[in-house]
C-alpha cells in the first residue's frame, strides 16, 4: 500500500491507451466511455498527488512520472481530437512541442541530481487542458451549438486558447529555469 500514489500514476498510462481505443473505433457509447476514462484518469491525477503529499510521501518516481503521465494523457487526447476533426494539427504540435521540451529539460536536470516539480503555470495549464478536453468530448457526445463540436468556430478558438496557454507556460518554465540552462556547470 506504500506505493499507492505511484500505482495511480502508472494507471493513467493504461487508461490513456483504453481511452484512445475508444476514441478510434466506432461503436455505441465509445465517446462516452472515452470521456469517462479521461475523467477518471484526471481524478487519479489529483488523488495521487494528494495521497503522496499527505499520507504516503513524495517520491522521485512520482515527481517525474506524475507530470509525464499527465502529458501522455493530454497529448493522446488532443491527437485523438485531430483525428476526429475537432482540432487543427498545428495546435496539437505546438502543445506537444512544449511538453517534450519541458520533459527534456526535466530529464537533463535529473541527470544532474535536480528533480524539478511542476510550477504554478504548469498546474494551471494542465487544469485548463483537462477542462478543454472534457468540453471536446462533450461536443462529440452531445453535439450542441454551445459545445465545441468538430469543425465549429468554438472548437477552433478553444483549441487556440489551450495551445497559447500551453506555449506560455513553457516560456515561463524556461524563463524560471534559465539559471540552470545557461549555468556553465550545467552545460557540461
Amino acid at each position: 500500500m506504500k506505493s499507492l500514489p505511484n500505482h495511480l500514476t502508472v494507471s493513467r498510462f493504461w487508461m490513456t491507451a483504453v481511452m484512445m481505443v475508444c476514441m478510434s473505433i466506432d461503436f455505441p457509447y465509445a465517446r462516452i466511455i472515452a470521456l469517462a476514462i479521461f475523467a477518471l484518469a484526471s481524478v487519479t491525477d489529483a488523488l495521487d498527488g494528494y495521497l503522496a503529499r499527505n499520507f504516503f510521501g513524495v517520491t522521485s518516481f512520482g515527481k517525474l512520472m506524475d507530470p509525464l503521465a499527465d502529458k501522455v494523457l493530454v497529448c493522446a487526447a488532443f491527437i485523438g481530437f485531430v483525428e476526429l476533426g475537432s482540432l487543427s494539427a498545428w495546435m496539437v504540435v505546438m502543445i506537444i512541442a512544449r511538453e517534450f521540451m519541458v520533459t527534456g529539460m526535466r530529464l537533463l536536470m535529473i541527470e544532474k541530481g535536480i528533480v524539478m516539480p511542476a510550477g504554478m503555470w504548469g498546474k494551471v495549464k494542465t487544469t485548463v487542458q483537462m477542462a478543454t478536453i472534457c468540453l471536446y468530448f462533450m461536443g462529440l457526445v452531445l453535439e450542441s451549438d454551445w459545445l465545441p463540436v468538430p469543425g465549429s468556430a468554438f472548437a477552433w478558438w478553444l483549441g487556440l486558447g489551450s495551445a497559447l496557454l500551453t506555449a506560455w507556460s513553457g516560456v515561463v518554465y524556461f524563463w524560471q529555469q534559465r539559471h540552470l540552462i545557461w549555468d556553465k556547470q550545467s552545460a557540461t
